[in-house]
């Protein structure tokens, strides 16, 4: 009898073996059906520009922008978008900021309409990388003749605004951060495991999960039903070109064994900065938002009422109250 249960055992534990090793690789790694251009799936606000990047022929990058209405000016706002987001995440401010000066807002790549590279496409530096969207930051402001620019960033965006700040002190004239992701809890892979097959499938999976609905939509703003229609389709616009999923699938790969090491970083940031968090974040605490503040030199912190994660979408009146208050302030 006991043998017999011994063998039961080492039956059970192989086939769980053989779920974890060949399970993942039942998930499809067909690429998701639709348009085969993003250009076929623009607006009309919509623009596309292409940006070097070592490895590849280029990539295109979709934005939309606005001129300065009050006519010429010095001043020129870059507005980063946050993980799965995309640049329509600034549409209630957008006249806001051009009040003020020029003003862009693009997708990150592979977010929105942006270039969703495959393995198959580059021969240099993975584009998913940290120092890549950096790179892609500064060639962003090269392309369009941006010489120094406020970089506006929530959530992973006002990480990258950070970076950049870091990386290229001479083109960053302040920041305006809301929640920026510094203090992240998430684990982090070492790169071989994050880059096995079976984690691989396992991260598209995720990606599909976060892209063919709106969890982190939902999770950003205090009351979800203030979400309208028409924002919700502005969010799923990646759905709408062929093989978004496995471009997703590849940007958290490399997020799983890239650690946020910013906040070791954050007394050497020089210039003004304008911190934003609401009062009902539920991805950032507005502690850790209020750390970062402390940290930073030159740092005003604003906590608005009533609002979650992305109050330039769900509070856009108490947003932009708060970003002119703070321009007028510096004289910016």
């Amino acid at each position: 009898m006991l043998r017999i249960l011994l063998r039961v055992l080492v039956v059970l534990v192989g086939l769980i073996l053989v779920m974890i090793l060949a399970g993942p690789f039942l998930i499809s790694g067909h690429p998701s059906a639709g348009l085969a251009s993003p250009r076929a799936a623009a607006t009309s606000e919509s623009r596309f520009i292409e940006i070097p990047f070592a490895g590849t022929d280029g990539l295109a990058i979709h934005y939309v922008e606005r001129a300065a209405t009050t006519g010429p000016s010095a001043t020129a706002f870059v507005l980063l978008h946050g993980f799965t987001f995309n640049a329509w995440t600034w549409q209630p401010v957008l006249e806001s900021f051009a009040a003020r000066g020029q003003v862009v807002a693009y997708d990150q790549v592979p977010y929105g309409l942006s270039d969703k590279p495959l393995r198959t496409a580059w021969a240099g530096p993975n584009p998913y990388s940290k120092e890549a969207a950096i790179t892609q930051l500064i060639a962003v402001l090269d392309t369009l003749g941006i010489e120094r620019a406020i970089l506006v960033g929530n959530s992973s965006g006002g990480t990258l605004a950070l970076e950049a700040a870091l990386a290229y002190p001479e083109r960053v004239a302040g920041l305006i951060l809301v929640a920026p992701w510094v203090y992240a809890t998430r684990p982090t892979l070492p790169e071989w495991v994050a880059s096995l097959p079976q984690l691989r499938r396992l991260s598209l999976l995720i990606a599909r999960k976060l892209g063919e609905g709106a969890p982190l939509l939902d999770l950003s703003y205090a009351d979800p039903e203030r979400i309208s229609a028409e924002r919700l389709e502005q969010f799923e616009n990646h759905r709408r070109v062929a093989g978004w999923d496995l471009a997703w699938g590849e940007l958290l790969t490399v997020s799983l064994s890239t650690p946020v090491t910013v906040s070791a970083q954050l007394a050497e940031v020089r210039v003004p900065v304008l911190m934003i968090s609401g009062d009902q974040d539920q991805l950032v605490p507005i502690e850790d938002s209020r750390r970062v503040a402390a940290e930073l030199p030159q740092a005003r912190f604003v906590e608005l009422a009533d609002c979650g994660h992305a109050p330039q979408e769900e509070c856009p009146e108490a947003f932009r109250a708060a970003v002119n208050a703070w321009l007028d302030a510096y004289a910016l």
